[in-house]
C-alpha cells in the first residue's frame, strides 16, 4: 500500500499528515517502523534531559536558599502541570477536542508540564503512531463516505428509470 496514491488521481480525501510520518502511517511504509522508533527514543531522551535539567533548576533553588515551602511548591507546580499535560496529549490521540478555546487556555500548563506530554509521545509510540488511530478513523470515515457519494453518482442517468429521458419503450 503506497500513500502517495490514496485519493489522489481518483480525487478522493487525503490522509492528514502526522508530524514526523507525514502520511507514512497510512500503509506503514517509507520508514515508518524505523520512524516509529526514533520518536520514542527522541521523546524519551529529551524527557530525561529535561528531568536533568529541572533538577538543576532545583538545585539552584536550594542554593539560593529560597526554603523548602517554595522548593515543595515548585515540585508540586511541575507534577500537576506534567500530569494534566500527559493527560491532555494521550487525550488527543485518540479523539480530537471538544472545546479548542479551553485546549488553548491550557497551553501554558501543557508547556510547563511538557515532560508529561513527552512520556505521553513515548508511551504510544510503543503501539503506533502518536495520534495514528485517530486519524485513521477520520481517513476511512472519510474514503467511505467519498466512495458511498461517488458510487451513487456513477452510471447511466438514462437508464435509471426504463430508458433514454426516463420513458420507458413501447412497441
Amino acid at each position: 500500500m503506497t500513500t502517495a496514491g490514496h485519493g489522489q488521481g481518483r480525487g478522493g480525501p487525503e490522509p492528514e499528515t502526522i508530524p514526523f510520518f507525514g502520511t507514512t502511517w497510512v500503509g506503514h511504509d517509507g520508514g515508518y517502523a524505523l520512524r516509529r522508533a526514533g520518536v520514542a527514543v527522541g521523546s524519551l531522551a529529551t524527557a530525561f534531559a529535561a528531568c536533568f535539567i529541572l533538577r538543576f533548576a532545583f538545585q539552584g533553588l536550594q542554593i539560593a536558599d529560597v526554603g523548602s515551602f517554595v522548593g515543595a511548591l515548585v515540585i508540586a507546580v511541575f507534577a500537576v502541570c506534567s500530569a494534566v499535560a500527559f493527560r491532555r496529549t494521550w487525550d488527543g490521540f485518540r479523539r480530537r477536542p471538544a472545546d479548542q478555546s479551553r485546549e488553548d487556555s491550557l497551553r501554558t500548563v501543557k508547556m510547563i508540564g511538557f515532560i508529561g506530554s513527552l512520556i505521553a509521545y513515548f508511551l504510544r509510540s510503543l503501539a503506533e503512531a502518536p495520534g495514528e488511530g485517530l486519524r485513521r478513523q477520520e481517513y476511512e470515515s472519510a474514503v467511505a463516505q467519498y466512495e458511498r457519494r461517488r458510487t451513487v453518482r456513477t452510471g447511466n442517468p438514462a437508464g435509471r428509470r426504463g430508458g433514454a429521458g426516463g420513458k420507458a419503450k413501447r412497441g
